[in-house]
């Protein structure tokens, strides 16, 4: 049962000013949700009789704000440390009709009943309001007891919830996913009768709920939902191909539920979300990069990392994620084989390899890797195969791996070369790194001081060259990769 101790004091203060103003004022929704199911609220949100204009009239004008279409008011709280507590929002209770895109209503009326606002709402369990000063529950269709049975159910026919507001389905695997709640056999029927409403949705608030099941605790079971109810098509279609593409040798599973047990190692690790991103996506080239050669027709993924790399940016791109977690999640598919082959692992390539990731991301890489191989149905990373990388990660950031970490910096070159600002200093600086990262011994001033007036010797194409030598060899090393399966497969 819910009391008033549940509640934060900033709460409890916006509910009381509507009350003593002689309006009612409940907690709605999933704060109240998650009171009763013991866990602590991310948002607090309050419903009241009182219009848009009434509840502002209550508070001085540079605290409130009203900026959506359903009367929603922003109370800006003040010497408040908690985030969540920053902003509560109070929304009148309403009504709405008439939803002929099947993502919003034609018309919302304010001033309705508490008991038709619950109405419009969309699960049992978000359907439960608290009145903090009466401590009074209203639970009209038994939120309570669907969240005792772990169960998530429509308010009312499901079809006409969903045809409301189609998103309500990916909003339904999502909050089964975090709760870990089974969907209603009734709910889930309509849920695959109406999957098609979901191309009404507009691609970011579909992308919204997909990266709230990936933050989740159980991502695996979000998509495993999204799949087996046919929406994973307006999500991540490309994975529907990764579905039984056996990959042998050392894999347990087909690369769908391998690249589903990443993510949930990713998960399970508490990792960020484009670590469980990379994790999803870092395998998505397997299946245009199969084949099947050798006496034993084992299969081999030739260039699968690159191909990855490119279809990840193509999905990220199209479900409009941000520039930053996009260039993130591509740049460790991109590279996550590389602690997977010992024979790559020289200090100078890992030296390379965190020029290329970034130094602040080379330890994502190696726990990419970690799990890379859970997913394989293997418990962990070979203890001593690790712990040779991860040492020989540590030993690499001792060395320079970037133009700052260079013992000569472009003032230094031209006061001792005359040489103007320009790009030919960018090109000297990246000529040099490109040696020092194969032998950091060089990187000392007198060294470089004396090859920077050799390397100015040198005709400018040939000192781009020099500059630009080691993402020449990655882009050949790409082009290559894709020339081999361009003829049988169109990755965009």
């Amino acid at each position: 049962m819910i009391t008033r101790s549940d509640i934060p004091e900033t709460v409890q203060a916006v509910a009381n000013t509507l009350e003593t103003g002689g309006y009612e004022a409940y907690l709605v929704g999933g704060c109240v949700r998650d009171l009763l199911i013991g866990k602590t609220p991310k948002d607090w949100d309050i419903t009241t009789d009182a219009t848009p204009e009434q509840i502002q009239a209550l508070y001085d004008e540079d605290s409130t704000f009203c900026n959506n279409d359903y009367g929603t008011v922003g109370v800006v709280t003040e010497d408040v440390e908690d985030e969540r507590l920053k902003v509560i929002e109070v929304t009148p209770y309403r009504t709405e009709s008439g939803y002929s895109d099947a993502r919003r209503p034609d018309e919302v009326q304010f001033g309705t009943s508490l008991e038709e606002d619950l109405q419009r709402r969309d699960f049992t369990v978000n359907a439960i309001a608290f009145r903090p000063a009466t401590e009074t529950l209203v639970d009209q269709y038994d939120g309570a007891g669907d969240i005792a049975r772990k169960r998530l159910k429509t308010v009312g026919k499901p079809d006409e919830r969903f045809s409301e507001d189609a998103l309500r389905m990916m909003r339904a695997i999502r909050l089964a996913t975090e709760l870990n709640f089974a969907i209603e056999s009734t709910t889930m029927d309509s849920i695959t009768a109406n999957t098609g409403l979901l191309g009404k949705i507009s691609v970011e608030r579909i992308a919204d709920e997909f990266l709230k099941i990936i933050a989740s605790d159980n991502p695996m079971q979000g998509i495993v939902f999204l799949e087996r109810l046919g929406m994973l098509n307006f999500v991540i279609p490309e994975l529907l191909d990764t579905i039984g593409c056996e990959q042998g040798g050392i894999h347990a599973y087909d690369v769908y539920e391998h690249l589903l047990r990443t993510c949930q190692a990713a998960a399970d690790k508490g990792y960020s979300i484009e670590m469980r991103l990379a994790a999803l996506f870092h395998d998505i080239g397997k299946p245009a990069t199969r084949r099947t050669g050798g006496k034993n027709k084992e299969y081999s993924f030739y260039g699968h990392e690159v191909v990855g790399a490119k279809m990840t940016r193509t999905i990220l791109k199209r479900l409009k994620m941000p520039r930053d977690i996009t260039d993130t999640v591509v740049s460790l598919v991109r590279w996550h084989m590389f602690f997977a082959d010992p024979d790559e692992i020289t200090l100078s390539a890992v030296r390379r390899t965190i020029n290329r990731v970034g130094e602040e991301r080379i330890e994502d890489l190696l726990n990419l890797r970690v799990c890379d191989r859970i997913g394989t149905g293997r418990p962990k990373e070979q203890p001593f195969r690790f712990r040779k990388y991860k040492a020989m990660v540590d030993e690499a950031l001792r060395d320079p791996i970037s133009v700052k970490l260079l013992k000569i910096n472009g003032d230094r070159i031209m006061d001792i070369t005359g040489e103007k600002p320009g790009r030919k200093l960018g090109y000297l600086l990246h000529a040099l790194l490109e040696e020092v990262l194969d032998d950091p011994s060089k990187n000392t001033e007198t060294y470089l001081e004396t090859r920077v007036f050799e390397l100015l010797q040198l005709p400018e194409s040939e000192l781009i060259h020099l500059a630009e030598a080691g993402k020449e060899k990655q882009a050949d090393e790409e082009a290559k990769a894709l020339k081999a399966i361009a003829r049988e497969h169109k990755i965009g």
